[in-house]
């Protein structure tokens, strides 16, 4: 069974959120500083409280479930 593509371990972290804003331009977006943050598209919005997460430790690398009209936002 094989699990994941790995081009180059020392990019796989930026092919990964590539991949990942590719799959969802419209709800996500990179952070304004932090290439490696992502938050929701349509940030911030108004009357809600910013709240940040971050995590994986190779099982779960991000919460991609979480970010956007559910769980997390992000302050762009």
């Amino acid at each position: 069974m094989m699990k994941k593509l790995i081009n180059d371990p020392s990019e796989v972290v930026d092919d990964t959120l590539a991949g990942i804003l590719k799959a969802y331009p419209f709800h996500l977006r990179v952070a304004r500083d932090s290439r490696r943050a992502l938050i929701r598209a349509d940030a911030p919005v108004t009357g809600k409280v910013a709240i940040c997460t971050g995590g994986g430790s190779g099982h779960i690398p991000v919460f991609l479930g979480y970010v956007g009209p559910g769980l997390l936002d992000g302050w762009p």
